[in-house]
């Protein structure tokens, strides 16, 4: 009977040691399952932050290369911008120095041909006056007197009139108050150039 009780209780403790045997191997199981789960689940958050970490990294790199060419572009179309505006000043610059130069040479040619006329006009009148003085016995030394008490008063004829008169009694087809004869021998010996000034200066007699 005692042999029999000890048997049991070695029965019986020999199988709470065999299922506390394997509780413990499955919790070692269980544990390690968690553990490999654990480690897994590093690994993945690892990567995906590396991953992040890459694109964000990928992503700054690109918008620093957009910013810098566009930077690139801009400091190029000022560059341009500068060129254009420096060239049109210097085209602008050009363009009134040679209306300048134009405008000088243009005033400067106006004067010497007006200092040309003045030279010839002058000239012409104190011809005119020299021929005219011929004249003055008969008309005047301002064309006041009727010549002989005949001729018209020809102060205040103009060159035209004068001329045309003077070129009649040279060519002896005008005889005015029977002046003609007496015309054609005191102008006979006139030029064209010495008839037009002669006719200019008593234009002049007021």
């Amino acid at each position: 009977m005692k042999k029999t009780i000890v048997l049991s209780l070695v029965a019986a403790s020999m199988l709470l040691f065999s299922a506390c045997g394997d509780d413990a191997k499955k919790g070692a199981e269980a544990a390690k399952e968690a553990t490999t789960s654990v480690v897994d689940k590093a690994k993945e958050a690892t990567a995906k932050v590396v991953d992040a970490t890459k694109e964000t990294a990928n992503k700054a790199a690109e918008a620093t290369k957009e910013a810098a060419t566009a930077t690139a572009d801009k400091a190029k179309e000022a560059t341009e911008a500068v060129k254009d505006t420096a060239k049109k000043a210097v085209d602008a610059t050009k363009e009134t120095a040679n209306k300048a130069a134009e405008a000088t040479k243009e005033a400067a040619t106006a004067t010497a041909e007006k200092a040309k006329e003045a030279v010839a006009g002058g000239a012409d009148d104190a011809k005119g006056k020299a021929l005219f003085a011929k004249c003055a016995g008969c008309h005047g030394a301002n064309g006041e007197k009727p010549a002989l008490g005949k001729s018209e008063v020809i102060k205040g004829w103009d060159a035209a009139k004068a001329e045309e008169a003077i070129n009649g009694y040279k060519a002896g087809t005008r005889n005015v108050h029977g002046m003609g004869g007496l015309m054609k021998g005191q102008v006979a010996a006139l030029s064209d150039e010495d008839v037009k000034a002669v006719a200019t200066y008593i234009s002049t007699l007021k």
